[in-house]
């Protein structure tokens, strides 16, 4: 998971997008974190939309769940999403703070210079190869919703290419009269000539998929359709496909996934499809998808027990068998028919044991036929993990995180052999993959770092110097702005590290507005980036940035992570703090002057940030969070997440989760930083009734604070990139008025 700075969210090959699916909270955060702008359609807020009504199974968990018993919580009517009472109570609160917020002395200068940002057409168009052409997602001033374009490779190398437009999601959203925002799409390897189109109704994660001719560039009348769903559908071959979708009572799972998955033949209706498997109610979910590589396909069967386990299946002559890898271990890929292994726990198999963080590789069949002697490709240090794993025809590419730096590495399987060598990059910054081509040998890769715009690079063979084909000018000025790192001592006296931003001429004066972001989860890595809405909107006028890189996130692999899961929560939360005291002791800042930010996860951060030590922080931007964690589990994708933070309703970890839920540990009594909550309506991962809740407790309590609830936006909190312009204005005009007032 990387982001781009700002620009479209990146592609993925289908098959990995389908065994990690599950994991879209993971997936989605890094292009929400440093205010990147992903999508469009018009700014100014709520008021431009109309509420769009959830899917009818949220509405019906909604109800259920605000109707347990034993439930005490005055303000669990706020969790009815769609529900007219609770919809009027959002629109008083963003009118009484959008009245304030939109008048505060920066908000029209911030607002008008992120518009400029975000629908300049200098932004890094990027790449998808699928066959014979290069395809992007494109949104900007005049295509508000986005178009489906390609071209081809030669065409894209050119400053200003020729674009064919393959599907206009504005003219469809105005013929279909939907508020459509495209989620991806399919492709059928290797041709490449249909694809399943997923569209969203208003941002939200479930999908209606749709068969989609590219050749005559239309939807395929009486072709393939699944209905809105949190779904999977995944090509078998022209006429076949897995399906895995809310096939009627009794068929999702807990967290509200597919629990079967079947397979669909053309012409057939629905009810039809043959079932392959069937996971448990209480699984995060199963899907299944096909593994395309040059030598053989693979048709895989995932079951994800909980967010960190899972089985993993493949079709064997028509029987599904098992492979026995340890549960928490991921399949990367299969290479030149090498099965490609990362470790999340020690493994010891046969005679050798394998160290978590490790990266493995064994011939797939003779592994099913017993073989236990793997190949070590990547063995992880105290400072280098493993980042990602890609794949052309002929290399393996696999990504390391070494102090937080990125390194590349090229891998080649003959005759029986590994061999590697290191990919020549332009500098210590951040690399992301963005495309590969498993019939070539070509890739492209993104680098970025805080004060280096993102450039693109094409890579054609081994040992071909890659090609800068792409770059973004720079969106502010970084010639006296510098980086440097620092380490915090956490309460158990670990070592964290965390960047910092800001001026060479930098004073010591504790009197600088300083901005700390942070995460702490789900194994989300927090690596330096571009971001021209931070750079435009805060460092170029005197503010200072840092990122912390605490514990619970990925930056140093699975122990990384696993250090502050369930009941060790609390290290990163205390590393976090850490991070912010390490900042004050170093005379950057003071509490009257920093503030923080995090979303999603992040925003439970923030949160508890807001309860435990509220001392510390002048300002607080709490978006779309997690924040009542005694009831999170019962609300929308939140059972999914138990792997994480454990199941609030058995005693013993409740007695550790209430420690830290937010909407538990407010106080009366207590003075607090006047708090900017965001959420959206339309968000089907985190409920928005977190957020709700607590500005209404907040409100009983006459706690000050500022909401902004967006109708629609899904988890990203907007639909399009406009509506990210309104919102990360208010949200940094909200920061210079309450971290430097006089300014």
């Amino acid at each position: 998971m990387n982001f781009r700075g700002y620009g479209d969210v990146p592609s993925h090959r289908d098959h990995n997008h389908q065994k990690s699916m599950r994991k879209t909270m993971r997936k989605s955060v890094q292009y929400l974190l440093l205010a990147t702008c992903t999508t469009l359609i018009a700014c100014g807020g709520e008021k431009n939309y109309k509420p769009v009504p959830e899917s009818a199974e949220s509405k019906k968990q909604a109800l259920a769940s605000a109707k347990s018993p034993g439930i005490k919580d005055p303000y669990v009517w706020l969790e009815d999403v769609s529900g007219e009472k609770a919809l009027n109570w959002v629109r008083q609160q963003n009118e009484r703070s959008l009245a304030v917020l939109e008048k505060l002395k920066y908000f029209r200068s911030i607002h008008k210079r992120i518009l400029e940002i975000v629908n300049s057409n200098e932004r890094i168009p990027v790449p998808e190869i699928r066959g014979n052409y290069i395809y992007n997602f494109w949104r900007g001033a005049k295509n508000v919703r986005g178009l489906l374009r390609r071209t081809s490779l030669e065409q894209y190398k050119k400053r200003n290419p020729e674009w064919e437009t393959v599907l206009d999601i504005d003219e469809l959203a105005a013929k279909e009269n939907k508020n459509w925002v495209y989620k991806g799409a399919s492709y059928l390897e290797p041709a490449c000539e249909v694809a399943m189109i997923l569209l969203s109704r208003g941002g939200a994660d479930a999908t209606e998929k749709r068969e989609f001719d590219l050749k005559t560039k239309t939807f395929v009348k009486g072709g393939f359709i699944l209905p809105e769903a949190k779904s999977e559908m995944s090509w078998i071959d022209r006429d076949t496909v897995f399906v895995a979708t809310d096939f009627g009572e009794g068929t999702l799972t807990d967290s509200g996934y597919p629990r079967i998955v079947k397979i669909w033949k053309r012409g057939t209706p629905l009810e039809k499809a043959t079932t392959v498997y069937e996971g448990e109610k209480t699984d995060v979910g199963s899907w299944a998808y096909t593994l395309y590589t040059p030598e053989r396909t693979y048709q895989i069967v995932r079951r994800e027990i909980t967010f960190y386990t899972y089985e993993v299946f493949w079709i064997n002559n028509g029987k599904l068998v098992k492979i026995e890898i340890p549960e928490d271990a991921e399949i990367e890929t299969i290479f030149k028919k090498q099965m490609l292994v990362r470790l999340k726990s020690d493994w010891k198999t046969g005679d050798t044991s394998y160290r978590a963080g490790s990266l493995i590789s064994i011939d797939f069949e003779n592994f099913n036929a017993g073989d236990q002697t793997f190949t070590v490709l990547f063995n992880p240090t105290m400072t280098a993990s493993l980042s990602w794993v890609g794949q052309t025809k002929n290399s393996l590419l696999i990504s390391v995180s070494d102090n937080v730096v990125s390194k590349v590495y090229r891998a080649e399987f003959k005759n029986g052999n590994w061999k590697q060598e290191s990919v020549e990059l332009p500098g210590a910054g951040t690399v992301s993959l963005n495309s590969t081509d498993i019939d070539s040998d070509r890739y492209f890769y993104t680098y970025t770092g805080f004060l280096t715009p993102s450039s693109l690079y094409l890579s054609g063979h081994p040992g071909g110097r890659a090609l800068q084909v792409k770059s973004l000018p720079a969106f502010f000025k970084t010639d006296n702005l510098e980086v440097t790192q620092y380490h915090a001592t956490s309460a158990d006296g670990t070592r964290i590290p965390f960047f910092v931003i800001g001026r060479k001429d930098l004073k010591n004066n504790s009197a600088n507005p300083t901005l700390l972001h942070g995460y702490g989860g789900f194994e989300v890595s927090m690596q330096p980036a571009y971001s021209a809405i931070i750079g435009s909107s805060w460092l170029e006028k005197g503010g200072v940035y840092a990122l912390a890189n605490i514990r619970g996130g990925g930056e140093f692999g699975p122990r990384w992570h696993q250090a502050a899961l369930k009941k060790n929560r609390h290290k990163a939360y205390e590393d976090f703090i850490a991070v912010a005291e390490k900042l004050i002791a170093l005379k950057i800042t003071a509490p009257l002057h920093l503030g923080i930010r995090g979303n999603s996860n992040g925003g439970l951060l923030m949160g508890v940030m807001i309860t435990r030590r509220p001392d510390l922080f002048g300002a607080v931007i709490c978006k779309v969070p997690l924040l009542d964690m005694r009831r999170y589990n019962k609300l929308l994708a939140g059972a999914s997440w138990i792997g994480e933070y454990g199941d609030p309703d058995k005693p013993d970890m409740w007695e550790y989760i209430r420690t830290y839920s937010p909407y538990h540990n407010l106080r009366k009594e207590q003075k607090y930083p006047k708090v900017f909550f965001t959420t959206s309506t339309r968000d089907d991962r985190v409920h928005p009734g977190h957020a709700r809740k607590m500005v209404a407790r907040m409100n009983e309590m006459g706690h000050p604070n500022y909401y902004y609830e967006n109708i629609v936006g899904g988890h990203g909190g907007a639909t399009d990139l406009n509506q990210e312009a309104y919102i990360n204005a208010l949200e940094f005009a909200y920061l210079w008025d309450q971290l430097a007032p006089e300014r």
